[in-house]
């Protein structure tokens, strides 16, 4: 059986080191703007969006044109 949940990144419990992600909450309005095109084929898993919040984080910044050095220093 699949199901599917609408879900707003501002809402997602993030897990393990995904839960330690800085972005604020309008950068995670933008990334969940940028997604929605990135996984425009399919809905993703909640475990790969917790995977690319704990290891792809510099991918996000790059989605919102944030520099991910700025980013890692806040």
């Amino acid at each position: 059986m699949k199901y599917t949940k609408d879900l707003n990144l501002t809402n997602f419990s993030f897990w393990s080191g995904a839960e330690q992600h800085e972005f604020t909450y309008s950068e995670l309005k933008e990334i969940e703007f940028c997604l929605e095109d990135f996984f425009h084929q399919q809905p993703p898993t909640e475990t790969q969006i917790n995977d690319l919040f704990w290891f792809e984080e510099q991918f996000l910044c790059e989605c919102i044109g944030l520099d991910f050095e700025q980013y890692e220093n806040r």
